[in-house]
């Protein structure tokens, strides 16, 4: 089949490619045109996307910022990122304006598919409504895990819900063509909610997890040891890791976009947000707790930060409490820098390699860093990071 994926990040360009690697003819379309350069060259910004040259050479992939080339497809996947605004709330002027677009271009009997994370009714409400009942409408929210080995495209079930039987057939044909489970839901908003809530259930659990460590601390016992004490139930327990707070643009994100799909209802959602205020409120824990720990003051201090993407071996920055971290405590006076080999660059700073410094903070903990310097000076080192193998004791 011919298909059109709008949207080349992380999870448009996954599923362009395994597309390609079954036999589909994919056109990728995307904006940004350094990206369509880079792509078209079979460079690859996407972890776990690998053979584009190839895909590319044979003609199965090629990527465009043309929105005309959705004329010449059967099938249009969305894939376009759906974020929170200043407000949190959700922001989904990407979704609109590519779906804007497709409406110029889409033929009649064309299945149109988002993948777009958003609140249920969104497939309903919004992209079937504005682009017309020619087309036929699935839903199947995307499952990305970006650098993730053991769970990927091929192994990770997926959950389709159509606006007509039609619909939904193409689509459960379509994926399953390079997914090994495919499952049919009674109705897209129940494929939309299941991805929000996945998500909710994570943050939930993470911020009981931080709330937790802050009751660990004040009493005076280890946070990690009672964790492990607990996680030695074999039934009734599930083992979540206290952190600096979420990242990314699926756990800090969904069940903001699940809370506001509730108010549209009228039902208020106490646990969803005060789990999002939990986790928010970690950065400001933590230099409270820093502050305390140098006497009151951290003025004068120097400070650098390991790590400040959102996951460990990634570069995405998105969302990352290592970024409020560093500004609560540079408004606290500290003199901050920070190193992230896989980030390089951002707001106009560039990493730093570790140096000898008052405090190094471990909040990601990528592959291969060389912590010698603070080692070899004895630096006061606070690991908040998720990972078991930094060499020093957690801070939380």
């Amino acid at each position: 089949m011919r298909v059109a994926v709008v949207g080349q990040g992380y999870v448009g360009a996954t599923l362009a490619q395994a597309a390609a690697l079954a036999g589909h003819e994919v056109i990728g379309i995307d904006r940004d045109a350094t990206l369509v350069g880079e792509l078209n060259q079979g460079i690859s910004h996407v972890p776990g996307v690998d053979g584009l040259s190839g895909l590319i050479a044979s003609g199965k992939y090629r990527v465009t910022p043309e929105f005309s080339a959705i004329s010449d497809v059967e099938i249009v996947v969305i894939a376009v990122p759906t974020p929170l605004g200043n407000d949190r709330k959700p922001d989904l002027s990407f979704l609109k304006s590519a779906v804007s677009d497709i409406t110029k271009y889409v033929k009649p009997g064309t299945l149109v598919i988002n993948e777009s994370t958003s609140f249920p009714g969104t497939l309903r409400e919004l992209i079937a409504k504005v682009i017309g009942t020619s087309a036929l409408f699935a839903a199947a929210p995307e499952r990305v895990d970006p650098g993730n080995t053991t769970w990927n495209t091929k192994n990770t079930p997926r959950l389709i819900g159509g606006l007509s039987k039609e619909a939904t057939d193409r689509a459960l044909n379509f994926y399953r063509s390079f997914c090994d489970d495919v499952r049919e839901v009674s109705s897209p908003e129940v494929a939309e909610a299941a991805k929000l809530f996945e998500n909710t259930f994570r943050q939930v659990n993470i911020a009981l997890v931080n709330e937790f460590a802050q009751v660990a601390s004040a009493l005076g016992i280890s946070t990690f040891e009672t964790l492990n004490a607990a996680a030695s139930k074999p039934f009734g327990f599930m083992p979540f890791t206290p952190s600096a707070g979420v990242g990314g643009h699926c756990i800090p994100v969904d069940p903001s976009y699940l809370s506001y799909a509730a108010d549209r209802v009228g039902v208020e959602t106490k646990f969803i947000n005060l789990a999002n205020q939990v986790n928010l409120a970690m950065p400001e824990y933590l230099a409270a707790r820093i502050v305390q720990l140098l006497g009151g003051s951290l003025k004068g201090k120097t400070i650098q930060i390991a790590g400040i993407a959102y996951k460990s071996d990634l570069s995405d920055t998105r969302e990352s409490p290592a970024l409020a971290l560093m500004k609560v405590l540079r408004s606290e006076g500290a003199d901050v820098t920070w190193c992230d080999d896989h980030v390089q660059s951002w707001n106009g700073e560039a990493s730093q390699a570790i140096k000898p410094v008052n405090i190094g903070i471990i909040v990601t903990a990528h592959s291969g860093v060389d912590y010698g310097p603070w080692k070899n000076e004895h630096t006061m080192v606070i690991d908040v990071s998720t990972a078991s193998n930094t060499g020093w004791p957690k801070f939380l």
